[in-house]
């Protein structure tokens, strides 16, 4: 058991880290975070934006420069972005900082979440399912190496997936500082 302060959901995109992390927040008296909603606040810019005029590596420099910022407070219920857990040292930060839940999803289900969804630059291309795929096969160790608690959001609409992990949240994490 990891006793943390914060609470963490990484995952694919199209995982449902933050309409689950949204009602997890309410329940547990956090503050919701979404990590590149606070990067495109603090940059008044799209990530479109920042992939575009700086590239993946640009993103990911602000990405991390973001999450040493946020995670510097407590009481946080923070939704990472996909990529979050390819830097190293994210990694670790994550692992330090709160308790880390692995939203997982197949790319099947990722593709029908993000059907609509054209505001992602990494599926910017007609082979989005071959991307999803791709980058599954790199992401997918890593969410399991920082992971306190796995749990698939493959089946389940945001309000069922959220009630199902509150119940093994309260079975999985001791917060630590909790008033409640």
């Amino acid at each position: 058991m990891n006793p943390a302060r914060n609470l963490i959901l990484v995952g694919p995109m199209g995982a449902g880290k933050t309409c689950i992390g949204r009602r997890l927040a309410g329940h547990y008296g956090l503050r919701l975070v979404d990590a590149d909603h606070e990067i495109e606040r603090h940059t008044g810019t799209t990530i479109a934006t920042i992939f575009e005029c700086e590239g993946e590596a640009g993103f990911r420099a602000r990405e991390r420069s973001m999450l040493e910022t946020l995670l510097r407070d407590d009481g946080l219920l923070l939704a990472t972005g996909g990529g979050a857990v390819l830097d190293p040292d994210n990694r670790e930060l994550l692992r330090m900082r709160g308790f880390v839940v692995h939203l997982r999803a197949t790319p099947a289900q990722q593709l029908e979440r993000l059907r609509h969804d054209r505001s992602r630059p990494l599926l910017a291309r007609p082979d989005r399912e071959a991307v999803l795929h791709e980058m599954a096969a790199t992401r997918d160790p890593l969410y399991a190496e920082v992971a306190d608690l796995a749990f698939d959001t493959d089946t389940l609409g945001a309000a069922d997936a959220a009630r199902r992990l509150q119940h093994e949240l309260d079975r999985h994490w001791q917060r630590t500082g909790a008033t409640a």
